[in-house]
């Protein structure tokens, strides 16, 4: 995807989203805290070998760019991504997102959302895409909550690690909704953060997983 999006790290006021590599299963491990993180996602992280595993898998895919996120004293909170990134149609979705249960109801999420977003509207996203499993309301409701718009479920969308299949909701927000979406969401990070701009906010887990 070089020449589009290049992958590199998001730095924020009160999270860094900074680029996954194999040197960071401890991190990921120790930000597993709770296996119920993992209810929607995939299969939870227990041992550093599921935690490199899973970042194998994630830098397998040639069409994904997987995040660490850190708090702004480094402390590791779990991972989000790019993923699907359609240079030809310039669209991508974010998610195989997680956090830290130390990292859920704080501003951390809405403030990685803003860079995300930000990054790919910037860099002539047209079209940026949620997926999550129709029966995650705190995800859905968290997906909403960014400006993004609610387009449908897709039947049989994705197998499930217990090997049952997914119907999937799908969100997406386009350049023509990012303006006022942009305005909102920072309008929230700074209601969350006590009034300083570039905090972050509430977070759930949603993926494409």
């Amino acid at each position: 995807m070089s020449g589009w999006i290049e992958h590199e790290t998001l730095h924020g006021t009160h999270v860094t989203l900074e680029k996954l590599t194999a040197d960071h299963a401890d991190d990921l491990l120790a930000a597993a805290d709770d296996e119920r993180i993992f209810r929607w996602t995939s299969a939870p992280i227990r041992t550093r070998s599921a935690a490199a595993a899973y970042i194998d898998a994630a830098l397998a895919d040639p069409a994904r760019q997987p995040f660490l996120q850190r708090t702004a004293a480094g402390e590791p909170v779990g991972t989000t991504s790019y993923y699907l990134l359609d240079p030809a149609h310039r669209s991508l979705a974010i998610g195989y997102t997680w956090l830290s249960t130390s990292a859920q109801g704080t501003a951390i999420n809405p403030e990685a959302k803003l860079l995300l977003l930000g990054r790919a509207f910037a860099h002539g996203a047209v079209r940026v895409e949620w997926h999550t499993d129709e029966h995650n309301a705190q995800s859905r409701a968290a997906i909403a909550t960014l400006g993004a718009t609610f387009e449908g479920l897709l039947r049989k969308h994705r197998q499930r690690s217990d090997g049952s299949w997914r119907t999937t909701a799908l969100f997406a927000m386009t350049d023509d909704d990012w303006r006022s979406a942009r305005q909102a969401l920072q309008a929230r990070i700074d209601r969350r953060s006590g009034g300083q701009r570039g905090a972050r906010g509430a977070a759930s887990s949603h993926g494409g997983s």
